[in-house]
């Protein structure tokens, strides 16, 4: 057993969540790795402390420089704005420690080509922080797409849709900005969504729109929901969008994959089943069957040693942690490393490409 040192840079809903996660990690699943939370930092050193003493860490750090620089602090944890990223992974990454950053990295595809290049000098482990891909559920679909169960895949729809931005009371900063919008915040997890499962996109066609221009007296500048048409490298054809003004969808996170000999439907709302549809089932028994994610499937025993029993949004937050820890531990990346980070950007800024000259786009040109 080794301790390491985790620091954590932003104290909100997701500093929040990584520190829960990292101070659960070791006893879940029983990492050789065992985590201290050495010490946060805030948009203040009074929000540090609040933090600190709140979530049990040893430490409030009067900035972010100070806590990278803390010989206490052996990996840092980005959960701050997105403008924030690039400068504090440079100069984490510089010291040769390790860096979980929130999605999406950075601001655009140059920040993230950039992180990207610190990463590679660095040489040390570094992850981009999508969760949701990380169930039981999904990461069984992985394994059956691995093993050819739906045969050729002919088709595949994501979705990542929610209502919050139709609420009454709208934050301000959430109205402008590009990395605040739907394309910038809701949509990169669909397009890690497709990216996992059905690999690089080679074109696309994009329509982006701003459903509500003014938001309670508030202006909007930035996106409300984003429609993609995609080609995949493969040859598969999908189709990729998010809203952030879906009404009644608080977590429709969810997608369809279709194949010569079966089919699969997942959602996040239900995020501890899949519907598996198999081609070769007798006449009477043909049509979705549900599958409840068990001891069975990928990272769920440390959670719970029943079938059924489930998993939450926390723990997807601390299957994140494990899986850093393994890269750190073994020296070996563990996907998605910040060059699948950049992916997603790219696919981003062919997105807004295609919606400005209305023509289909390659990610790979960005």
């Amino acid at each position: 057993m080794s301790q390491i040192g985790i620091g954590i840079v932003g104290g909100g809903y997701m500093g929040k969540a990584h520190s829960v996660a990292f101070a659960s990690v070791g006893a879940v699943f029983e990492t050789r790795l065992k985590p201290r939370l050495a010490a946060i930092a805030a948009s203040s050193i009074a929000s540090a402390e609040r933090y600190a003493k709140a979530f049990g860490i040893d430490r409030a750090a009067q900035d972010w420089h100070d806590l990278v620089s803390d010989p206490a602090v052996d990996a840092v944890v980005i959960a701050s704005p997105q403008s924030t990223h690039l400068e504090i992974a440079k100069a984490a990454l510089a010291l040769g420690k390790p860096v979980l950053c929130e999605k999406p990295m950075g601001l655009d595809v140059a920040e993230a080509r950039a992180m990207v290049a610190a990463a590679r000098t660095a040489g040390v482990a570094n992850m981009v922080a999508y969760n949701y891909i990380r169930t039981p559920a999904s990461q069984y679909v992985r394994q059956l797409l691995a093993e050819g169960a739906l045969g050729r895949i002919t088709g595949f729809r994501c979705v990542h849709d929610e209502d919050f931005h139709i609420a009454q009371k709208t934050p301000a900063w959430r109205c402008e900005g590009d990395a605040n919008g739907c394309l910038g915040d809701l949509a990169p997890h669909a397009i890690n969504a497709a990216l996992a499962l059905m690999g690089p996109i080679a074109e696309l066609n994009a329509i982006i729109e701003t459903v509500y221009p003014d938001r309670n007296g508030i202006p909007v500048t930035n996106d409300d929901q984003v429609q993609m048409m995609v080609r995949f490298d493969s040859g598969v054809m999908g189709h990729i969008s998010a809203s952030r003004v879906a009404t009644g969808r608080k977590m429709g996170y969810a997608y369809e994959i279709t194949g010569t000999d079966g089919a699969i439907r997942f959602d996040q709302e239900d995020q501890n089943a899949i519907w598996l549809y198999r081609k070769d089932d007798s006449d009477g028994q043909k049509g979705f069957r549900k599958i409840l994610t068990g001891p069975d499937h990928p990272d769920y025993l440390p959670f719970c040693q029943g079938a059924g029993h489930g998993t939450g949004y926390q723990d997807q937050i601390i299957i994140e942690a494990h899986d850093f820890l393994t890269a750190i531990d073994t020296g070996q990346a563990v996907w998605p490393t910040f060059e699948a980070g950049l992916e997603v950007h790219q696919v981003i800024a062919a997105a807004r490409a295609s919606d400005a000259s209305r023509s289909w786009q390659s990610p790979s040109a960005f």
